[in-house]
């Protein structure tokens, strides 16, 4: 794993922001650990053994003192002697030994805390193993062409940028992405495809997207702003024939929708009512299997539709499930160039 990646997770468990400079013009900077606006530049380095002489040898390096325009010396281990920690600690540096102890020392900067053990964390032998295996692959399927980043992607899902990068390690040694994180082939996908979820609850009544009632409210339809809300989303071949996929759907199809959570789910089955018989439903739910499904809506203009639609490769990810005609459907899609086909 990155040295800049562990230090990073290790400062996010203390609740403090650790970035990339926005330029490295003498490669000495790795992070700026940046603690209500303190902006600590630091630079790392990285040793199996940190040993009283190699704490004194990565000192004496030439550098411009902390606090005046140089970085402030972090230097990682797997393990590290408490003679080099004293000795790095008094020469206002730092340490982080990976048996759980990080520690830093600036002008404006004091951490000495205990953190998570990285032999605590295993390695990951599923790269979709979990919830956090499939947030990342959706979050590379969005955007399959772009590849990622591990602190940003790390950031923009709320996870741990260890977490993160764990999976896309495992992903890489599948070969399922490139070393840029970028989707190498369809494979993802329907890997994605296998843990997609497919158990629907069958509503008795259809929510009225013009209702402005509290009963609308309390269902977090999150109609009036789709940018900023999360709310239904339309999915399947409703939202298929939407986007132009080649396929029927009739008019008075039952509506498949996901929603943001089971809380939701459990307030629809109340408020709507259910039913055991899929003929008889005028809507299904699901719970959203990650956020981006229920954040990430489209309202197409020009359309008879009067719900937002869930992004294309979540209706993707819908008509796989059907192995023979969906799969068929999919082989001949190929949706507005606004967005990138993942399968």
């Amino acid at each position: 794993m990155d040295t800049e990646v562990l230090v990073a997770d290790a400062l996010l468990q203390l609740r403090v922001e650790a970035q990339p400079p926005a330029s490295r013009p003498d490669g000495r900077v790795d992070l700026v650990v940046d603690p209500e606006g303190a902006a600590v530049p630091v630079e790392l380095k990285r040793r199996s053994l940190v040993s009283e002489d190699i704490a004194a040898q990565l000192l004496a390096v030439d550098r411009e003192p902390a606090g005046a325009g140089g970085a402030v010396l972090l230097v990682v281990g797997d393990r590290v002697t408490e003679a080099a920690r004293r000795m790095l600690i008094e020469r206002r540096a730092g340490y982080y030994d990976l048996r759980g102890r990080i520690a830093l020392r600036s002008s404006s900067l004091v951490i000495d805390a205990e953190v998570t053990p990285i032999g605590e964390r295993g390695v990951r032998t599923r790269a979709l193993g979990g919830k956090a295996g499939l947030e990342v692959a959706i979050a590379l399927l969005l955007q399959p062409k772009e590849g990622a980043a591990v602190r940003e992607l790390a950031r923009s899902l709320g996870r741990s940028a260890s977490t993160v990068s764990q999976v896309l390690a495992a992903l890489r040694r599948d070969q399922l992405v490139d070393s840029a994180n970028a989707v190498v082939d369809a494979r993802l996908f329907w890997q994605v495809a296998e843990q997609w979820p497919s158990t629907r609850t069958f509503l008795t009544t259809c929510p009225d997207p013009d209702d402005q009632s509290g009963v609308a409210k309390s269902l977090r339809l999150g109609l009036a702003d789709l940018a900023a809300e999360t709310g239904w989303a339309l999915t399947d071949t409703t939202a298929a024939a939407a986007y132009g996929a080649p396929v029927a759907a009739r008019a008075d199809q039952a509506l498949d929708f996901f929603v943001p959570d089971e809380v939701v789910l459990r307030r629809a089955t109340t408020l709507l009512g259910t039913t055991a018989t899929p003929t008889r439903a005028a809507a299904s739910v699901r719970a959203a299997p990650v956020a981006a499904v229920c954040a990430r809506r489209f309202d197409l203009p020009g359309g008879g539709w009067r719900w937002p639609l869930a992004h294309p490769l979540f209706v993707a990810l819908d008509l796989a499930q059907d192995e023979g005609r969906g799969r068929e459907i999919l082989d001949a899609w190929n949706p507005d160039p606004r967005w990138t086909r993942a399968w």
